[in-house]
């Protein structure tokens, strides 16, 4: 499947629903844990060789950059890692999505450092990864209630960071070859 996704800030309803779907079917089903743990080597490997003015090179007009990607990934690291940890520590809290557009152009990932970001990733990653590796069958099952996308547990947030990777990576893939760094 080469179909591209987006996750609109406003995907509440079906749109959120089929969202969900897409992100599933793409990694149809591979272990969430291994996928989330290979996202590093994953990106140094399609970032190796990248000149600063490839990795800044949008798609298109309005699209991201393979920085902008990167970038995206780390930040979106971090706020799946807090979205675990308080569904840890509370009883069913507001999981509130994020704009990740707005996000993208008022942090300036398109300026981000690149090993700064694949830093924050592998640190934040090893760590949420640690936490999961840890917790007991019934804490898998602990939800909070998603602010588009209703219940969602642990289990379910680690299996769509998972299937998020694999879609950004397939992005970053097409993003090289549409600037011909493939």
């Amino acid at each position: 499947m080469t179909q591209a996704f987006s996750n609109p800030a406003s995907g509440a309803g079906d749109a959120a629903a089929r969202y969900v779907q897409s992100l599933l079917e793409v990694l149809g089903d591979r272990d969430p844990i291994e996928v989330q743990s290979q996202l590093v080597v994953s990106l140094e490997r399609e970032t190796a060789g990248l000149a600063l003015a490839q990795l800044r090179q949008p798609e298109k007009p309005r699209k991201w950059s393979v920085n902008e990607v990167v970038q995206h990934l780390a930040d979106s690291e971090l706020v799946t890692g807090y979205r675990i940890r308080l569904i840890l520590a509370s009883d069913a809290p507001e999981i509130l999505a994020y704009d990740q557009d707005a996000w993208a152009h008022a942090l300036r990932y398109s300026e981000a450092s690149l090993p700064d970001a694949l830093t924050q990733i592998r640190v934040l990653r090893g760590r949420t990864l640690e936490l999961l590796l840890g917790l007991q069958p019934d804490e898998w099952e602990r939800a909070g209630m998603h602010s588009e996308r209703g219940r969602e547990s642990v289990r379910q947030i680690a299996t769509l960071q998972a299937a998020h990777d694999l879609v950004h990576l397939r992005q970053i893939a097409r993003i090289k070859s549409v600037i011909g760094a493939s």
